[in-house]
């Protein structure tokens, strides 16, 4: 499950390190690896990535790069240019996509009679209903 919130509350509570002119990039990474990227990805092999889980997770990422590199909003300067200037080789969304095909590729080497293995290889029985499926 993706802790957008947590993230984005531990994004908050380090601005004022992320705004100062004193910590050096390679600093940022390191505080982005320990606490933040930590925060969100924790027990994110588990969790579904739909379009809106993608989206904010991009956001969420690009907001600490953007706070680490000290440009705001309003500059108006392109995701890709401020991940250059810090150095940001892998996204978040790589990471998570990693841990999920090392748990799936973990579950599939277990025994049959374990029971990860069998909720993945189970199948609802009888037929679905006619019409479009509920939202949920």
């Amino acid at each position: 499950m993706l802790s957008f919130n947590k993230g984005r509350t531990a994004i908050t509570k380090l601005n004022s390190i992320l705004w100062d002119r004193d910590v050096t990039p390679k600093t940022m990474t390191h505080i982005y690896h320990a606490i933040v990227k930590s925060t969100i990805t924790y027990a994110a092999e588990t969790g579904c990535l739909k379009a809106k889980t993608v989206s904010k997770l991009n956001s969420t990422e690009m907001d600490f790069w953007r706070r680490s590199a000290r440009i705001s909003r309003k500059d108006k300067i392109r995701n890709t240019i401020i991940k250059q200037k810090m150095n940001v080789t892998r996204s978040l969304l790589d990471d998570i996509k990693t841990k999920q095909l090392k748990l799936y590729g973990h579950v599939q080497r277990m025994e049959e009679g374990r029971l990860p293995k069998k909720v993945t290889k189970w199948s609802p029985p009888g037929r679905r209903k006619r019409g479009r499926p509920k939202a949920t």
